[in-house]
Formats: structure tokens, C-alpha cells, sequence
């Protein structure tokens, strides 16, 4: 018989008495913690900073806080600063998500209105700012009444341009979010 597979022999041998395989897996452990698991992963490079779009919720009051149910509407006052060159045709959406901590009441509010560009005197055009105004009935999305408690909400803004398959996103605006007090 060869060295070679005596030793083999012999060590698959020990490694079937609870001991010696308790101390060869103790052992692979330690070798395993001591080893620096950042150097089997790939480190992800830095991502560069997104640059601010032009589009821009400069904007947002909400009234009345807190909400008080069955006394009126809920509005969101949005100021949206357009960009500088921008096409004629663009239509600007705004929307609101309402949701309830447990996401089982929300509401979605949206609201759509053609861009009109004005005209500047001095050929140069400045960046013009558009007010929406959203409203919220206090109803879920199942035309129920919501509960009294802390809600969530993020308002979006977006320019769509109109293509050969409809509607299209051109520019999306940073989004705002927030909570309000229901009662």
C-alpha cells in the first residue's frame, strides 16, 4: 500500500469518532473567521451624486393640520418649478399617495394640465412655476371613510410628453414626503 493512501485511509477513519470530528470542524471555523470575507465579495465602486433635475416641487403646504374627518376637503397646494427649454406640447402630472401605517387604507390623487410656456420679453426665458392643487376627501380607496391616526404621503411630479404609444415620461421631479395627523 502506498503512503499516500494509508494516511487517507487513516484520516477518514478518525473523522467518523465524535471527537476528532468535532475538532475538525472547530478547526474549519476558525479558519473560516479568521479568513476576511470582504475579499470574496465585490466591493461596489461610489456612485457619483445625482445632479438635481431641473423639475423641481419647490412647493408643498398642506391644510389643515391636523386633518379633521367629515370637515372638508384635505388640500395639497404643490409649486412646481418647470425647466428652462422645454417643449410646447408637455403635459405636467402631479399625484399624491395617501397611505395608512398598515397600507390597508390609501388613497391616490392625480391630477394632469398642459404646460403653458409664457413668453419672455427680452428672448431670454426664465423658469416659470405652476400651483396644483390637490384635494383629498378623507375616503379610502374603497370609498370608505378612513380611521382617525398618523398617515403618510409623497407627492411626485413628472413632465410626459405625447409619443407614437401615447403617453411617455420626459422629467421627474425629486419626491416629497411627509406625515399628517388624521382625527
Amino acid at each position: 500500500m502506498e503512503a499516500g493512501s494509508v494516511f487517507s485511509l487513516n484520516t477518514s477513519n478518525n473523522l467518523h469518532h465524535p471527537k476528532h470530528l468535532l475538532v475538525f470542524l472547530t478547526l474549519c471555523g476558525c479558519l473560516s473567521a479568521l479568513s476576511p470575507a470582504e475579499s470574496l465579495s465585490k466591493a461596489k465602486p461610489s456612485r457619483v451624486p445625482r445632479p438635481e433635475p431641473e423639475l423641481k416641487i419647490v412647493a408643498l403646504n398642506i391644510a389643515p393640520t391636523p386633518y379633521l374627518l367629515g370637515d372638508g376637503p384635505l388640500q395639497f397646494s404643490v409649486t412646481v418649478q418647470l425647466p428652462k427649454e422645454m417643449d410646447g406640447s408637455a403635459i405636467l402630472e402631479v399625484t399624491s399617495l395617501i397611505s395608512s401605517p398598515s397600507k390597508t387604507s390609501l388613497r391616490f390623487l392625480t391630477h394632469r394640465q398642459p404646460v403653458l410656456i409664457p413668453s419672455a420679453g427680452n428672448g431670454e426665458r426664465e423658469r416659470s412655476k405652476v400651483s396644483v392643487e390637490l384635494a383629498w376627501d378623507g375616503q379610502d380607496h374603497r370609498k370608505q371613510l378612513a380611521v382617525a391616526g398618523t398617515y403618510s404621503y409623497e407627492v411626485r411630479t413628472k413632465l410626459l410628453a405625447n409619443g407614437e404609444k401615447g403617453l411617455r415620461t420626459v422629467m421627474v421631479a425629486w419626491p416629497k414626503r411627509g406625515t399628517l395627523e388624521v382625527r
